[in-house]
């Protein structure tokens, strides 16, 4: 089906512990007194029910439908909690101090597979701290390390992770995974089918043809193609690497290269699993298109065949810039039958019209909500509801008997009366780029209002962090709490930021400091243009890479931005890339994908000093706020610390510095974020105020 087929036709259409306060010499801003006083929101949820976590998460059913095995808060960690759907009984299977479980999948219905990170980083589970695959037994009478943690890795000396990641469960078995590991090569993967009763790992793949990237499986469980990486290419950034493509028809028969890629190059593909037939290839394609689609990839024929699925505006797929990663429909003989992606709002297309027909039902019972089904064996179903405002909500679907019964919903204490909508809008640059991202309007807005405004930038900067529903997202969760106090809040997409086509992510190399920063201005400009912002207060804010745009703000966007709130920010690039003390300077690949983003070529680092925010603190002009982790492994707290000496210097130290020493990179004791999110908040309302300015003249709403 062609692109503009597909966008007219598609069956089913998603609805739509350090803690230094200064004075503020000569940051003393205005006195917002009269306008806090003249804000309608009255007494919103305190700031810890915003930031808490759901009382239930992850929600997935076990294949013979009887038991719903979520994650779930114990602590101030998310662990695997199993419940039986006859009497909701909750059944704690961990109890993890230091990591939350970030995942999890069924194994059969009595075993479960799960793994770690840390849930409070802005651009999610930390990188290089966690991982590791578990399994346990659904009624937690058995557990079983297959690999542990990278943390653990490091603390045997070793700098390079080895261990397994999960690939999928062996059809027509309960006990038996399929997993990926580099154990026998740290450089290269290796396929195990591994039995969680006994432990016992058999080696698929003896005789792999070189450094492994990837193995893709057959429908009958075959190791059947591998993309292999050049090893000349390995120190250079993924998206550069080159790349053969090998396919065997069988276990026994000889491997035979069915492509070669080199670097960016257009007509690169990547596999993403095998038609139901076992005869052809889906993939994820670029070629002359600006977004990712997916395609047939004929083998007999070696070509792309027509195009099954795509989109004008967002990538799919799994590719090397950074294309959505789907959700996947598929029966209980894991036949595909549709597949979800995030678009603006989440959307689906089914290649089954039986789950198409279905999906329709559904959602006509749910007005106005996002609605996915899980199959099971049985006629048992698991039926999700939510949309911005709403919590996630469970239901058991017996299509045999027609009947939908509520199991459990996410959260208890947000909903529709202390949620506000998530506007998608198109951020236009100054330079022609459309970028989705979105923005939210307090409760309490009225038309003509002048509101004011924060423009929270997500990390990363190479992600997609804030997705459309009730908190998805470390920003949108900061959008919602500023929101319940009376701000207006931005959460602008801006070049680099992959899933949004070529042009956009493609833009934002060698632009960080430059075009990336004026995308951050033009969002506070849009909110102006809009006729809800006042545009003498307006805040920047972000974590990670949004707290270096947060830092250099105060430097370069002055007239923009009233004030800043920076965490765990990069302060200094070329440091930042080259300590030791910063957890991914030992992959090379990972430096010079960074020397991309920051336009440094070989050993000139000019461009990066040019735009380091700890190098030119003297001309910083706006009151800010910094935080940190002193346990940060991706932004050393040497990082906050060079910042503040250079203020210092200066003589413009931040208005506010908080560093705990047990936080990392990100803030995930529920005690340390209430006073965080407290002191930000008093931190606005000095600086940007509570309530709207007044106008004279009421104007159109947006």
């Amino acid at each position: 089906m062609s692109l503009d087929r597909w966008v007219a036709q598609r069956a089913v259409r998603a609805a739509a512990c350090w803690a230094v306060a200064g004075a503020a010499l000569a940051w003393a801003g205005p006195s917002w007194a009269g306008a806090a006083a003249a804000s309608t929101q009255s007494q919103p949820l305190p700031v810890s029910a915003y930031l808490q976590n759901s009382q239930y998460s992850n929600a997935s059913l076990s294949p013979d439908g009887k038991r719903l095995a979520v994650l779930a808060p114990i602590g101030e960690k998310r662990n695997l909690v199993v419940l039986d759907n006859a009497t909701l009984k909750p059944l704690p299977l961990t109890d993890f101090r230091d990591f939350d479980v970030y995942w999890f999948r069924w194994v059969g219905p009595d075993w479960l597979v799960f793994s770690l990170g840390r849930l409070n980083a802005p651009t999610g589970p930390e990188s290089g701290d966690g991982g590791g695959l578990y399994a346990i037994k659904a009624d937690g009478s058995r557990t079983r390390v297959l690999s542990g943690t990278f943390r653990e890795q490091v603390n045997r000396g070793q700098l390079v992770y080895r261990g397994f990641s999960f690939r999928g469960g062996v059809q027509g078995s309960d006990t038996d995974i399929y997993a990926a590991g580099n154990i026998r090569s740290v450089d290269a993967q290796d396929l195990y089918r591994i039995n969680l009763e006994t432990g016992r790992q058999e080696l698929l793949t003896p005789d792999h043809p070189g450094e492994v990237v990837q193995w893709l499986q057959d429908r009958k469980g075959v190791p059947r193609l591998v993309v292999l990486a050049d090893k000349a290419d390995k120190d250079k950034p993924y998206a550069d690497q080159g790349r053969r493509v090998m396919l065997r028809d069988s276990a026994e028969a000889p491997w035979r290269e069915i492509a070669r890629f080199t670097g960016r190059q257009r007509d690169t593909w990547s596999p993403l699993f095998f038609t139901d037939d076992n005869q052809d290839l889906i993939v994820s394609y670029r070629g002359e298109r600006d977004t990712s689609a997916l395609y047939r990839y004929s083998v007999a024929d070696g070509k792309l065949a027509d195009i099954l699925v795509g989109h004008p505006r967002y990538d799919l797929g799994l590719d090397d810039e950074g294309g959505v990663a789907s959700t996947m429909y598929r029966d209980a003989s894991d036949r595909l039958l549709g597949l979800q992606f995030e678009a603006e709002t989440p959307e689906d297309v089914f290649f089954d019209e039986g789950m198409a027909r279905l999906q329709l039902k559904l959602e006509k019972s749910f007005p106005g909500k996002k609605v996915n089904v899980q199959r099971t064996r049985s006629d048992l179903m698991l039926v999700t509801t939510y949309s911005d405002r709403s919590p996630y909500t469970w239901y058991l679907y017996d299509s045999g008997k027609g009947t939908l019964r509520e199991l459990v919903q996410s959260n208890t204490v947000l909903g529709e009366k202390s949620l506000v909508a998530m506007r998608p809008f198109l951020l236009k640059t100054r330079d022609g780029l459309e970028i989705p991202s979105y923005y939210f309007l307090p409760a309490s807005y009225q038309p003509g209002q002048k509101l004011p405004v924060v423009v929270h930038i997500h990390g990363g900067p190479m992600v997609r962090a804030d997705h459309w529903g009730p908190n998805a997202g470390y920003g949108v969760r900061e959008a919602q709490l500023l929101a319940s106090r009376g701000y207006a809040v931005v959460l602008p997409n801006f070049r680099i930021t992959p899933g949004f086509g070529r042009k956009i992510h493609h833009a934002g190399f060698g632009q960080y400091g430059r075009k990336m920063s004026e995308d951050h201005e033009d969002a506070a400009l849009w909110a102006v243009a809009q006729g809800f912002a006042d545009p003498k207060r307006i805040c920047i804010s972000g974590g990670s890479y949004g707290g270096a745009a947060a830092l250099w703000a105060t430097i370069k966007s002055a007239d923009v931005f009233a004030c800043a709130i920076a965490g765990m920010a990069p302060s200094d690039p070329q440091i930042q890339n080259t300590s030791l003390a910063t957890d991914y300077v030992y992959s090379k690949s990972a430096v010079e994908q960074w020397k991309q983003i920051l336009g440094v070529k070989g050993d000139d680092w000019s461009p990066a000093d040019e735009v380091a925010p700890a190098r030119h603190a003297e001309r910083s002009r706006i009151p800010l706020f910094m935080y940190a982790g002193a346990r940060d492994q991706r932004v050393p707290v040497e990082q906050t610390r060079l910042m503040v000496r250079a203020l210092e210097r200066a003589n413009r130290p931040p208005e506010v510095l908080i560093i705990k020493p047990t936080e990392g990179h990100g803030f995930g004791t529920m005690e340390n974020e209430v006073e965080l999110y407290t002191e930000m908040l008093k931190f606005l309302e000095r600086h940007i105020g509570v309530g709207p300015t007044p106008t004279d003249k009421p104007a159109d709403k947006p």
